[in-house]
């Protein structure tokens, strides 16, 4: 097992330079390259001309943009950023749809993992690898308002995000949609049932949503799923990291199929 993950253990710099692209000119022919970027940075009261130039750019496209100030800028980055920071993914991300179309023409039943807006870089990358870890074939997760695979992700989840599918959606529900019609059963894991988890039918093709760690599933996809599952709990604590509901639904249902 050491030796297998033993490549995602060096050790890197926190502020990684390698997966950051900045100056105006720089981050411009990335977009136009259609580089996978999780993120972009604009100082606050950037040079108006150069703003200009940047917008443009922009049009028709669907970043994640933060507007920060520029002391924000000047601690990630250590050349001169003329006030743009673009964060480079260091994957790149799928489409859900045509990868689970490619599963069910090869016979197999897809297992996807959903995430709804869990934002910590550490509960992704740990989910990750259990994960990877329990034969998921792909994570799903939106394109806004999520943690996206950052080098901090990937070494929290000792190098699964190299191995495992993620996939980004501009509509979530849509895409949920589609993998329901698709004969995938959407299954929500939350506390808002009687129903224990395992009372529940894991097995075969389904899609496993987890919600955010303030919020939990949103009530659309709630509404949508096909069945919500609880995980039993003894405690006062109302509530579970989401990283150790993950790990608990994916061992049932491996549980599930081995030992029935």
């Amino acid at each position: 097992m050491k030796k297998e993950y033993k490549e995602f253990n060096k050790p890197y710099r926190k502020k990684d330079q390698d997966n950051l692209i900045y100056g105006v000119r720089a981050v411009i022919e990335a977009i136009r390259a259609d580089r996978e970027i999780n993120r972009i940075q604009i100082q606050k009261g950037m040079n108006k001309d150069l703003f200009m130039e940047l917008k443009e750019a922009l049009k028709g496209k669907d970043f994640q943009l933060q507007f920060v100030p520029v002391e924000k800028l000047n601690a990630v980055c250590e050349g001169n950023h003329q006030g743009v920071v673009a964060y480079v993914s260091p994957i790149t991300y799928g489409e859900i749809e045509p990868f689970v179309e490619e599963l069910l023409e090869k016979g197999e039943k897809p297992f996807i993992l959903v995430l709804d807006r869990i934002t910590d870089v550490r509960n992704f990358g740990g989910i990750a690898r259990t994960a990877e870890c329990q034969g998921v074939h792909a994570i799903l997760i939106p394109s806004k308002g999520s943690a996206l695979v950052t080098p901090d992700a990937i070494k929290t989840s000792a190098g699964a995000l190299n191995r495992l599918k993620v996939c980004k959606t501009n509509d979530l529900k849509n895409s949920l949609f589609y993998l329901q019609q698709s004969g995938l059963r959407l299954i929500s894991c939350t506390e808002k049932t009687k129903i224990p988890l395992y009372e529940v039918n894991l097995r075969g093709a389904v899609a496993v949503i987890l919600g955010s760690e303030e919020d939990g599933i949103t009530s659309d996809l709630l509404n949508m799923s096909d069945i919500k599952a609880r995980i039993p709990m003894k405690g006062e604590i109302s509530s579970l990291n989401v990283g150790v509901a993950a790990g608990m639904i994916m061992y049932e249902k491996t549980r599930q199929e081995l030992y029935g």
